[in-house]
């Protein structure tokens, strides 16, 4: 059977473009599914752009996230007809990804739909969202609360920034977005931001110890930004990185660790074990307000996902991008 999907080719030069694949093409797994919605995350900006040594297969059909339907299984927790989510585990990777019509999964990849979200609302999560709610679930385990003080969220116009600073200020949090985009205040404030500063304050390097400001940080731009975030926490504070939007270095002293216990949380979201995702999907489905979230995304077609994958890459994209397949 062909279906339609988005592929990448390397040979004779990078191209990324909406094509016919054959099903027989694929890897054999105990899950085969129908992909009703996909999404574009960073990491399918990178692969989509080819400005990111993401893709390990050629051809490789993009798309790291997928949320459908399963139409065979000989996976036992499995059935034909259950819904599902998936989320990374090196899909578009290297292994043919969900930005299509079909795709063979493992089950041991797939978290069950939770019942209160839609395929499409799962998609509007995406691993952005899921990776929001990890941070969250991170700072909380650091024993982060909201009578502690405010809490910063970098990247606040992304995928990742939006959900946390929409989950943290549901949980009663007093949150601050920090954002290159001064323009979408009203964007952010309407998600339950407090406060919107500029990222320039954060973007160069800064004193190894600075003043103490945040009891909490979700940080997904890396490099001078994270360094200065951890030399701006309060004694016993907390940073959950999972980004290097600005860079994947990271120079800084151990004096906010020695001398003010700040914890430095990494936050991984591609390996994550099925038991954290599962926690991490149900929390979704009673902490993230879904008038909120759809306040959040843009649907587009798959057609449509190179010329996304471009802008998003630029900066230019707010929120969520929804692909309907």
């Amino acid at each position: 059977m062909m279906f339609k999907a988005l592929v990448l080719n390397k040979e004779p030069q990078f191209s990324a473009q909406v094509s016919q694949f054959d099903e027989a093409s694929l890897l054999t797994t105990d899950i085969q599914a129908e992909i009703e919605y996909s999404t574009l995350n960073f990491k399918d900006g990178l692969a989509i752009t080819n400005k990111g040594p993401v893709v390990r297969l050629w051809p490789m059909i993009a798309g790291i996230d997928g949320a459908g339907k399963v139409l065979q299984s000989s996976h036992p927790d499995w059935k034909p007809g259950n819904l599902f989510v998936h989320n990374g585990w090196g899909v578009g990777e290297t292994h043919l990804g969900c930005l299509a019509q079909r795709a063979h999964l493992k089950g041991d990849w797939l978290v069950k739909l939770p019942s209160n979200f839609t395929t499409r609302q799962a998609m509007g999560i995406g691993t952005a969202g899921y990776t929001a709610m990890l941070c969250v679930m991170a700072l909380e385990k650091a024993g982060l609360k909201p009578a502690h003080g405010e809490v910063v969220v970098t990247g606040a116009t992304g995928g990742v920034g939006s959900i946390a600073i929409a989950i943290l200020a549901r949980l009663g949090f007093s949150v601050v977005a920090v954002t290159g985009k001064l323009s979408e205040e009203s964007y952010l404030k309407s998600l339950g931001a407090s406060r919107v500063i500029d990222r320039l304050e954060f973007s160069s390097p800064g004193k190894p110890l600075q003043k103490e400001r945040w009891a909490g940080a979700v940080d997904t731009a890396g490099s001078s930004t994270l360094a200065n975030l951890c030399a701006q926490m309060q004694y016993g504070g907390s940073v959950a990185a999972c980004g290097l939007a600005q860079g994947a270095d990271l120079s800084l002293t151990v004096m906010p660790f020695i001398l003010r216990g700040v914890h430095l949380l990494g936050v991984d979201s591609v390996m994550a074990p099925l038991s954290k995702r599962q926690e991490a999907w149900q929390r979704l489905s009673s902490d993230l307000d879904q008038q909120l979230l759809e306040k959040m995304i843009q649907e587009i077609t798959l057609e449509q996902a190179p010329e996304y994958a471009d802008l998003l890459m630029q900066g230019k994209i707010t929120g969520r991008i929804v692909v309907k397949i």
